[in-house]
């Protein structure tokens, strides 16, 4: 009587097949670029340069309120265009429950000065005390020109 041996150890594969997880990571990867540029709550503006701005870390919040002036005077609450005779009452609506936060502008460096004067009077009225102007910092070394 003869002893059978199982010989299944030879046999086993010990490989890891990644080909499922690159699958994955290529849709994950794909999908994160597709929708990265969909999350900039931003209006696109070029906004004024200046050498020494004033830092404003709240302006970056989720919650912070931010008015935005296009070059073509369109004026944007968040990312809704409002009509300028209805910026102080959405602004009113949004200051309800937190009442003295500062309002954030956002003016396109080519915008005319009027409708940015005309988004912070409106603003005002609505019973905000503290308004702040966002620009960017001027690069060094850069040439100031016409269009700056």
């Amino acid at each position: 009587m003869g002893i059978s041996v199982r010989d299944e150890g030879r046999k086993v594969n010990s490989n890891i097949n990644v080909t499922p997880m690159v699958d994955v990571m290529l849709v994950l990867l794909i999908i994160f670029m597709v929708i990265t540029p969909m999350l900039q709550n931003k209006v696109q503006i070029d906004m004024a340069r200046v050498d020494n701005p004033v830092n404003m870390p709240d302006a970056d919040k989720e919650d912070a309120i931010v008015v935005a002036i296009t070059r073509d005077g369109s004026v944007f609450l968040g990312q809704n265009r409002v009509a300028l005779a209805e910026l102080g009452g959405k602004v009113r609506d949004r200051l309800a429950d937190t009442p003295g936060k500062t309002i954030y502008i956002r003016a396109d460096s080519r915008s005319q000065y009027r409708a940015v004067e005309d988004a912070i009077d409106a603003v005002r009225t609505a019973g905000v005390e503290d308004v702040g102007l966002l620009v960017q910092r001027r690069e060094p070394g850069s040439v100031l020109t016409g269009g700056d």
